[in-house]
């Protein structure tokens, strides 16, 4: 049995760390701030040896307070609006599945990794997920998980100081929260939102405790339910959890053993990013959608990660949500076959 130190104490200094990153990064007025603080300084220490752990439960608590606070963005008539874009929330998904073809060439080309690992290694979705998948089709577990928290980590850094440098900011598709506060309430929604994220874990869904919060959520808000509102420091709490979550996923051998490997997947991982801005660029002008909208729903970020982001520099939320929702459920049913294909294409042309 472990000691109590090695139970407790470790994960306890983490989050202590955390939460100081973030109160630092918000006083020196670094964009998302609660979440790119804890991510820099847990990745830092990690790399330099200090294996320091989340909290058991840290990532999904994150996501449910996330879920349920984007949920509250869909009102009846920001729903509407939103199912009105239904083309551009299909560009965004299918995008995703040509960036994980291009970006795993990309990968395999400098760092000669086979083309089953590059794939999943590149594929947009959940690490989780995309790491049993692409186990399931002989790819390298330990290098997919590697590139796609390396991914999110850029994709969050970058993104939003990009943007927000930029001075995009307070978006007109902006729909804040009018709802008080209802401690009561409060206290039941988080309750019925953990419970939905339980139920689809219970499912095997990809996301569970971010899906189940923001579906239930959502269907609530669109119908004109109205609960009660989330505090703002309970996202920002909720951000230092995603954020100790994910810097806690590096490890200083991951750097040690495969230098190349990781400069390969900075490469991809930054020229998907930009392809996605392009696209983003693109569609916002002939949409007629805010920029900085569209780069969030295009970018190849996590989810809670990006949709947070939207929150937080006042963007179009409720779209950037959809888009990667849809992007999700798109990739679920997409990427098996499409990597099926690719490699039926693949040995036809060899053998051509």
């Amino acid at each position: 049995m472990r000691p109590a130190r090695d139970r407790w104490i470790n994960p306890a200094l983490a989050l202590m760390l955390c939460a100081t990153a973030g109160g630092l990064s918000a006083w020196a007025g670094v964009p998302l701030p609660w979440m790119i603080g804890p991510l820099v300084a847990m990745s830092a220490c990690n790399f330099a040896g200090a294996e320091l752990r989340a909290m058991r439960g840290a990532r999904e608590t994150g996501q449910i307070v996330i879920g349920t606070a984007l949920g509250l963005y869909f009102t009846p008539a920001v729903a509407r609006e939103v199912a009105a874009y239904w083309p551009v929330l299909l560009l965004a998904g299918a995008f995703a599945i040509l960036l994980g073809a291009c970006g795993g060439w990309i990968l395999s080309r400098i760092t000669g990794t086979d083309r089953t690992t590059a794939f999943f290694a590149s594929v947009p979705g959940g690490a989780t997920e995309m790491t049993v998948l692409g186990e399931r089709f002989g790819a390298r577990a330990d290098r997919v998980a590697l590139a796609q928290s390396l991914r999110i980590a850029v994709v969050v850094i970058v993104v939003p100081v990009a943007l927000a440098y930029a001075g995009v900011r307070g978006a007109e598709d902006y729909r804040p929260v009018t709802r008080p506060v209802n401690w009561p309430g409060l206290v039941a929604l988080l309750a019925i939102a953990s419970a939905a994220g339980g139920v689809l874990q219970g499912l095997r869904m990809p996301n569970a405790f971010m899906f189940g919060p923001l579906s239930l959520v959502t269907v609530l808000s669109a119908n004109g339910v109205e609960i009660s509102a989330l505090p703002g420091a309970a996202s920002n709490v909720a951000q230092v959890l995603l954020g100790c979550a994910l810097g806690a996923r590096f490890e200083r051998r991951s750097l040690q053993s495969a230098p190349r490997y990781v400069f390969g997947v900075l490469a991809s991982v930054m020229t998907a990013t930009a392809a996605a801005a392009v696209l983003a660029a693109g569609t916002a002008r002939a949409a007629g959608l805010p920029l900085g909208t569209m780069v969030l729903a295009m970018a190849p970020g996590g989810i809670a990660e990006m949709c947070i982001t939207a929150k937080v520099l006042q963007l179009g939320v409720a779209l950037v949500t959809a888009a990667h929702v849809t992007r999700v459920l798109v990739l679920i049913a997409t990427t098996s076959p499409s990597y099926r294909m690719m490699r039926m294409l693949r040995a036809r042309f060899r053998g051509a």
